[in-house]
This record gives C-alpha cells, structure tokens and sequence, in this order.
C-alpha cells in the first residue's frame, strides 16, 4: 500500500511534464518565415538566383537617375553656386553684346540657332538707324528651373532669370529711356565629358515674372 502514493506521484508528474512539452512545442516549434523546403524547387537548385550575382551589377537595379543627381552622377565636379554665377555672368555679356550689336561676343555664348535669331534682330535694328545701350539696375537673378541628361552626356540646364535694367534707344524720331524688368528661361547645354568647361545658349523662352 505504501507504493500507491509514490506512483500516484510519478503519473502526477509524467502528465505535467507533457502539458509543459506540448506548450513548448506550440511555441517554439512554428516555423516563422518562408523555410527551405517551401522555396520552389527552381530557387533552390538554379545558381542564377544567388544574390551575390544580382548585388554584383548596380546597374540592373532598375534606378535610373534624373534631374542634378544624374548631372553629378556624370561631372563629380560640378557645382551648382558656380554655375549659377558663370550663368548670371553669360546673361549680362549676351543682353549687353546684343543691345551693342556684338556679334563676335555672341557667337562665343550662343548656339548657332540662337545666334541667327540675334543676328538678325541687331540687322533690322541697324537697318532702322537705330542704336541701344542697357544699364543693369540689379545684379539679375537665376534660379535652376530644369536639369536633365540627354543623349549620353549632354546636360541641359534651364535658368530663370529675373532682371531689371535701364535701356537707352536713339532712332530717327530722337532718344528714349526704358526701365524694363525681364523674366526669361534660358536653356544651356554642354558635355559633360568634354574638356571643354563653358556652357552653350541654345534656347531662350519668355517666362512669369
């Protein structure tokens, strides 16, 4: 009779020890995630899924880069406060060449579609007797509107600009003084793997002041 309570004990025990067993299993034993034996048997036996491969070719990551990010990506060098003053500095020398009738200074800064356009203004004002002078009343203002890269390396950057001058004219019926304020998108060019480091007018739009 003194064995019952004993083995009444060890049934007691062998229970609880499987109840905790079974709890340990719910728990510990799920599988979290897709495991192994889930993968699709192509995953798992083709090499051409290995992600060193894929790591291995960035350029295959579907990214493409765009406005001054893919201008950077290309000219390491380039600098947005030093283009934005070359910029100002074109601006001035071309509305200053123009109103003078510089053609050589302008066949340095234009494109050649460009440069046409001017040309033939400054023919038409000279064939009217007709001179001008500009004054800048403020150091103009340029803010980058668009960036891209186009056809390998070629940028194109358009430039609004704001600017107020004085423009003195003389014709046939006398003399006049215009203090204009101007808004406009110039658009420049230049390739950014050229040795080359000046860029290229080779567009002029009217804009919204």
């Amino acid at each position: 009779m003194s064995e019952s309570p004993q083995l009444l004990e060890l049934i007691i025990f062998a229970g609880l020890a499987a109840i905790v067993l079974y709890q340990l299993y719910t728990v510990l034993g799920r599988r979290v995630g897709r495991q192994p034996e889930d993968r699709p048997a192509a995953e798992v036996a083709g090499p051409a899924a290995r992600p060193l491969d894929r790591m291995a070719e960035p350029a295959d990551d579907g990214v493409e880069l765009t406005g001054l990010a893919a201008v950077k990506a290309q000219d390491p060098s380039f600098d947005m406060n030093r283009f934005l003053g070359g910029a100002k500095s074109a601006y001035e020398m071309v509305v200053k060449a123009f109103a003078d009738g510089d053609k050589k200074t302008l066949g340095n800064l234009l494109a050649p579609q460009v440069l046409e356009s001017f040309e033939a203004a400054i023919d038409q004002r000279a064939a009217e007797g007709r001179t001008e002078t500009v004054e800048f009343l403020h150091a103009p203002r340029a803010d980058v509107e668009k960036a891209e890269v186009v056809s390998g390396d070629l940028a194109r950057l358009t430039v609004r600009f704001l600017a107020e001058f004085r423009s003195r004219s003389r014709g046939p019926e006398g003399e006049a003084v215009d203090d204009r304020r101007t808004a406009e998108l110039w658009t420049f060019e230049r390739r950014l793997k050229s040795r080359d480091p000046n860029w290229t007018l080779v567009h002029v739009d009217a804009a919204e002041a």
